[in-house]
This record gives structure tokens, sequence and C-alpha cells, in this order.
């Protein structure tokens, strides 16, 4: 098996050819191309920043809370995109050879872990808001109001810890960091050892779980709120307009997540129990194999520049817009009208 026969710990320069050909440089290594892509998304998380900030002013304590997950959420991503982004523009500008950059493999190292916690934390963050909006709305009174922008917070901190745990576990043998085609990023090894497939399937496991567990619980409750409102009691319990917004944001941000992350997760999964493996022991991975990384890596990264989106345009105040007919219907009944009503949502100023 390929090593460097140093005591730093795993070689991450695969002995392939992961220059791309002066036909295939414009395509899959162009500066401009990843310098707008990064720019985009940095400039979309900003802009929701910025709203999420003025509508935390003013919102009640259950909004406050979701509120919070999607200030982790976006913050993520925007943190996500400066530092991978950096590296990667850097690279195709000034297109250094990694080996002579970094021959200790440090920067290799830290984008790799840099790769799984702003890729798995999203997910994350995605299925602990969905847990949170599920117990909102079919267990309202049993959680506590006081310490809901607390909880929230250590709840993103410990999603965090959570994801920065698992990329953490090549620097400690289990799976290698490794530069991927065609030479500007380093993520996960597609390798036959134990080690690579372990990993390789925790993060996928970790991740398709999340998505699905959001999956579920959304479901569940968005068809609660659809019994609310056809209901034999719909007269008297109407879900506060506050409710049906997040739960419309929370749905647009799980599609997604399913639809940027899935196929890079199933290949992920896929590849790592080929049998036979895809790479040889020389470290060699098929072009097609490292083409379809790239591809599924690069619309997993769609997910950070949707996600704000999701929440920017999924607001009452837009939806009024489009739709000015909902301004007369709206509700500012909960769920449990009698106790509820004393925490409604306020109105928040957009």
């Amino acid at each position: 098996m390929w090593s460097n026969g140093s005591t730093l710990g795993p070689f991450c320069f695969r002995p392939m050819n992961m220059t791309p050909t002066l036909k295939e440089r414009p395509l899959v290594a162009s500066p401009w191309f990843s310098a707008s892509f990064c720019l985009m998304g940095l400039a979309s998380n900003l802009l929701a920043l910025t709203v999420l900030v003025r509508a935390r002013q003013g919102s009640s304590h259950p909004r406050s809370s979701f509120l919070t997950f999607l200030c982790g959420l976006v913050l993520t991503d925007f943190l996500g995109l400066l530092v991978t982004g950096t590296i990667v523009v850097s690279q195709h500008f000034v297109r250094f050879k990694w080996q002579d950059v970094d021959p200790s493999c440090r920067l290799c190292r830290f984008m790799g872990v840099a790769m799984v916690f702003f890729g798995l934390s999203p997910l994350l963050l995605g299925a602990t808001m969905a847990s949170e909006r599920y117990l909102g709305i079919t267990r309202p009174f049993s959680r506590p109001v006081a310490s809901s922008q607390r909880r929230a917070w250590a709840m993103v901190g410990l999603v965090w810890a959570t994801a920065l745990a698992l990329g953490l576990l090549p620097l400690l043998g289990v799976g290698r960091y490794t530069l991927q085609y065609p030479g500007s990023w380093c993520f996960l090894t597609l390798g036959p050892d134990a080690g690579d497939i372990v990993f390789g399937l925790l993060f996928a496991f970790l991740g398709s779980l999340s998505v699905g567990l959001s999956f579920l619980l959304n479901t569940i409750s968005v068809a609660t709120l659809c019994h609310v409102y056809h209901g034999q009691e719909a007269a008297q319990q109407r879900p506060r307009d506050c409710e049906v917004e997040m739960m419309a944001q929370l749905t647009g941000i799980m599609m997604v997540a399913s639809i940027c992350w899935m196929p890079l997760l199933v290949f992920i999964a896929h590849t790592v129990l080929q049998s036979p493996p895809p790479m040889n022991p020389a470290g060699e991975l098929p072009r097609g194999t490292e083409q379809q990384l790239l591809i599924f890596l690069r619309v997993a990264t769609w997910n950070q520049i949707l996600d704000p989106w999701m929440y920017i345009l999924f607001r009452r105040a837009v939806i009024r817009r489009l739709h000015p007919r909902l301004r007369s219907g709206s509700r500012s009944l909960s769920l449990q009208p009698q106790l509820a009503r004393m925490s409604t949502c306020q109105p928040v100023p957009y």
C-alpha cells in the first residue's frame, strides 16, 4: 500500500495523474467559475444573516429558537464557503503544485477536516431543526420556554462538536484525507483499507440518517398542520402564521439538502463497498470515478448557496407580496388556543 514512509501519518498524495488536460482545465479548474461560485454563496449567506438579525428583534420565544438554529445554519454555510473556497480559488488562480506547497500534508488535512465538518454540520442542523419543530407542533408544552434560545445555541454547539469529532477521525488513524482530482481540494479517501471504508461509511450513514430523519419528522409536522387546518376543530384551532412559515422554510431546506447531498452520500457508500475495489494497490482511482466524485461534490456545495434562499424567499412578507390574497386570510390562533394564545407569534419586522 502506498505511503510516504513518514511518521507524520497517512500520505495525502496518491501516485496518480490528477492534472487535467488543457482541454479539461477550463471545465474542471476554471478560477473564474470557482470565484464566482464562492462569491455568490458568500453574498447569499450574508444577506440571509442580515435578514435574520432583523427578524430576531421582537420575535416570540418559539420563533426565536428556530431563528437561532437558522443563524447557526447560515453561519456554518458562510464559513464553509469562506474557508474551503479560499483554498480552492487560490489553487485555481496560482496553479501551485500541492506537493511543493504542502509537503507535510497539513493543509490537505486541514481542508479535509473542513470539508467533512462544513458538509455534515448543515445536515445535522437540518435534522435538529426538524426535531425542534416536531416537538413544537406535536408537543408544544413539553419544553421549557424561558431557556429556548440558550438551549438552541447549546444544540448548535453540540452539532458542531459532533461534526468536528467525525472530521478529526482520520487524524487519529481512522480513514485518510487525500488530494482529489483535479488537484485543488482534499477529501476522504475512497480506498479499500478498513479505515477508509469505516470512515466513508460513517460519513455517508450519518449524513443519510440526518436527511432521512428530517424527512420523517417534517412529514409528520406538515401532516399535523394539515390535520388542524381541515379537522373537525378547524374553526377553533388554526396554526399560527409563523408555524406555517417555519415549516415552509424547513421543508425547503430539507428538499435542498436531499437533492444536493444524497447523490454524493450514495456514491461514497457504493464506492467504498464496491467489490473489487475501484482503487488499486498503487492508490489510483479510475478517472471516471474521480470525475464523478468532483461532480457530486459540486452539486453538494450548492446546498450552501441555496440554504439561505429557503429562508429569504419563504418569509411571510415575500409570500404575501406574491399572493396578496393571503393577507386577508391570516390567522393568529395556535394549535393550543387557550394556553398557547399567550405566546402567539409576534409580527416580525421584515
